[in-house]
C-alpha cells in the first residue's frame, strides 16, 4: 500500500480521542435492562467508542475554532500518558466486574449464568466495528473535503466549510432515507408479501359458516394472509372451554381483515364491521377491538384466556395494515397502523353505540407493542366522552405512545416509574411480572384501563433523552429483575438501551419483551369482570395456559 493510501486510511490518529473512546467502552460493559453476550457486547463497545472517539475530535476542533491555548510538547506527552493509565486502570476493573453484573441479571431473568468472559470475542468484535466505523468517518471526512474544494472555487473559505457541512448532511441524508432506506422498506414490504402469497391454497378455508374466511363470509380466505389465518383457526372452540369450566359455552367469534382485503385502512375498517353483523358479534356479551402487531400478527397468549373467561360469549376483532416486523413498522410504516386501528374503532364504536346500551356487548379495546401504541392512538379522550368504551387493556406499550406518556407523567409521588400508580386506581391500574392491578386504594370506576408492562422492557422503557440525561426510572431503586449496577453515562446509555430493544424479543417469557399468557390473565380478569370469576379460576386458568406466550391456551392443550 502506497504511503499516500495509508495516510488517507488512518489520517493523524488522536490518542487523547481514542482514550475518551475507551472510557466509552468500559461504560458499555456496566448492565442495562437485558443481558448482552460477547458478540453484542463487543458490537457495542467498539461503535460506543467509534463514538467516543469522533465527541473527542469535534471538542478538539471546536477548541481549536476558539482559539484556546494547547498544551505541547513533553508535558502534553506525560499528561498523555497519565490519562492512558488511569483509563486503561478503569477499563480493567469495568471488565473484571462485567462478568459477575451480567450473571446477576441472567439469574434474576431465571437465564442459565455465563460461564466465562470471552474477552477475546469481546475484543475482536469490538475491534472490527471500532475500523468499518472509523473509516467510514474516513469516508465522510473525504467527501466533505471534495464538496467544501468545490465551494473554494467560488466563495471566501468560512462560507465554503459552512455550506459544505450542510452540502453533505443533506447528501447522506438523501441518500439513506431517500435512495438505500426506501429501496430496502420497499423490498422487505414486498417480500412479506410475497411470502404470505404462499399460503394462497394452504391450508383451506374454514368450513364452518360461522367462521370469517369461509364460504359464507364477506372477507376473502386467500387474502387474509397467515398471521389472521392462525388468529381464526386457532385459539378454543366451544367444547375445550366447556371442558375447562364445566359450563355450556360459545364458539367464540374472530374476524380478522388481512392488508390485502382492502385498498384503504376504511374500506378495511368497514369491511370488518360488515363481518361483524354477519356473524352476530353485537349480540354477544364482550366484543374487543384488537390492534396487531407489525406483521399482523395476534398474540394467542392474550386472546385464548379472555375468551375461557367469558364462556365464549365473546368476538374480537382485529385489521392488518403491515407486513414488516414491529421494530420496522414502528419506524417505517407508524402512520399506517395509527390511520387503521382509528378507522377500525370508528367505524365499529360508531355502530355500537347506535345500539340500545342494555343490548349491546361491553366494548373493549387492546393491542400488544406496536399494537398498543396504536389502539391508544385511536382511542382518544373524544371517544371516551361521547359514549365511553368500557376498558382498555394494553400490554408493552411503545415508549412514544401519547397516552401512556401523559398517563405516565401523572403518577403519584413516591411511586415507581416502572410499575406507578395514578389517583386511587378508580381510572387506570398498572400490572407486570409481580402484579395483576387488582391492589389498589379504591374499587374500580366505570371504565377500566390497565397497562401491562414488565419492568425490563425497554421497548417500555426506552428514554431518547438518555443521551444527555439519566432515564427517570434508573433513579428509582431497581425492579425485581433489574440490576443494582445500573449506571447512567451521556450517549453510551442510549446506545445500550437501543442494543436491548432489540434483544428484548428473546428474553425469557416474563421479562423484557416477550409477554405470556400467565400475565395476561390476571389484567383481563381486572379489565372485563368476568361474571362468577373467582381467584381459584384465576389459577386454574393459569395452569391452563402454562405452555407460554408463544402458545396461549391452544385446543389441543392439555390440563395439568
Amino acid at each position: 500500500m502506497k504511503r499516500g493510501a495509508v495516510s488517507w486510511a488512518f489520517g493523524k490518529f488522536s490518542v487523547p480521542c481514542l482514550l475518551l473512546g475507551l472510557v466509552f467502552f468500559a461504560a458499555s460493559l456496566t448492565p442495562s435492562l437485558i443481558p448482552r453476550g460477547p458478540l453484542e457486547q463487543g458490537i457495542l463497545g467498539g461503535l460506543v467508542t467509534a463514538l467516543g472517539y469522533l465527541i473527542g475530535q469535534i471538542i478538539a476542533l471546536l477548541w481549536k475554532a476558539a482559539d484556546m491555548p494547547r498544551l505541547k510538547g513533553r508535558l502534553a506527552r506525560v499528561l498523555v500518558l497519565c490519562l492512558g493509565i488511569g483509563v486503561v486502570a478503569f477499563f480493567l476493573w469495568i471488565l473484571s466486574s462485567s462478568l459477575e453484573w451480567q450473571n446477576e441479571l441472567r439469574q434474576k431473568m431465571g437465564m442459565e449464568p455465563a460461564e466465562a468472559l470471552h474477552l477475546s470475542s469481546i475484543m475482536i468484535a469490538a475491534a472490527v466495528t471500532f475500523a468499518i466505523a472509523y473509516f467510514s468517518g474516513r469516508l465522510v471526512a473525504t467527501l466533505f473535503r471534495l464538496v467544501r474544494a468545490w465551494f473554494y472555487r467560488v466563495m471566501p473559505p468560512r462560507r465554503a466549510n459552512v455550506l459544505g457541512v450542510i452540502a453533505v448532511v443533506m447528501i447522506l441524508f438523501v441518500v439513506t432515507r431517500d435512495g438505500l432506506l426506501d429501496v430496502i422498506v420497499t423490498a422487505l414490504d414486498e417480500s412479506y408479501e410475497a411470502a404470505q402469497a404462499l399460503f394462497d391454497d394452504a391450508p383451506p378455508r374454514p368450513d364452518d359458516p360461522r367462521m370469517t374466511g369461509s364460504a359464507a363470509s364477506l372477507i376473502d380466505w386467500k387474502a387474509i394472509g397467515e398471521p389472521g389465518r392462525n388468529f381464526i383457526t386457532t385459539g378454543p372452540d366451544a367444547a375445550a372451554i366447556s371442558a375447562f369450566t364445566g359450563r355450556p359455552a360459545l364458539d367464540p367469534i374472530r374476524v380478522y381483515v388481512g392488508r390485502a382485503n382492502g385498498e384503504t385502512a376504511k374500506e378495511r375498517a368497514e369491511l370488518a364491521l360488515a363481518e361483524l353483523k354477519r356473524l352476530g358479534a353485537f349480540e354477544r356479551e364482550v366484543l374487543i377491538i384488537a390492534s396487531p402487531t407489525g406483521t399482523g400478527w395476534m398474540d394467542p397468549g392474550a386472546h385464548d384466556p379472555v375468551e375461557y373467561m367469558h364462556d365464549g360469549d365473546i368476538a374480537t376483532v382485529s385489521a392488518q395494515y403491515s407486513y414488516l416486523q414491529s421494530p420496522l413498522a414502528l419506524i417505517l410504516e407508524t402512520q399506517t397502523g395509527l390511520e387503521q386501528a382509528t378507522a377500525l374503532q370508528d367505524a365499529v364504536h360508531g355502530y355500537w353505540k347506535t345500539l340500545p346500551v342494555d343490548a349491546r356487548p361491553r366494548l373493549y379495546v387492546h393491542g400488544l407493542s406496536l399494537g398498543a401504541w396504536s389502539s391508544m392512538y385511536a382511542t382518544n379522550i373524544f371517544r371516551f366522552m361521547d359514549d365511553p368504551i368500557d376498558g382498555a387493556f394494553w400490554a408493552g406499550p411503545p415508549f412514544p405512545s401519547a397516552f401512556w406518556n401523559y398517563i405516565q407523567n401523572r403518577r403519584n409521588p413516591g411511586s415507581l416509574f416502572v410499575s406507578p400508580s395514578i389517583g386511587e386506581g378508580r381510572i387506570v391500574r398498572y400490572a407486570s411480572h409481580t402484579q395483576d392491578g387488582s391492589k389498589a386504594p379504591d374499587a374500580w370506576g366505570n371504565m377500566r384501563i390497565v397497562f401491562l408492562q414488565y419492568s425490563s422492557d425497554p421497548i417500555v422503557f426506552y428514554d431518547p433523552a438518555s443521551l444527555w440525561r439519566a432515564p427517570p426510572w434508573m433513579n428509582d431503586p431497581p425492579a425485581e429483575d433489574m440490576s443494582e449496577h445500573l449506571f447512567f453515562m451521556p450517549v453510551v446509555t442510549q446506545f445500550q438501551l437501543a442494543l436491548d430493544m432489540a434483544l428484548s424479543f428473546g428474553s425469557p417469557p416474563g421479562h423484557g419483551h416477550a409477554y405470556y399468557a400467565q400475565d395476561y390473565i390476571g389484567p383481563w380478569v381486572q379489565v372485563t369482570d368476568p361474571a362468577n370469576w373467582t381467584a381459584e379460576d384465576t389459577k386454574r386458568l393459569k395452569a391452563h395456559c402454562n405452555i407460554g406466550f408463544q402458545f396461549g391456551c391452544r385446543n389441543d392443550q392439555k390440563e395439568d
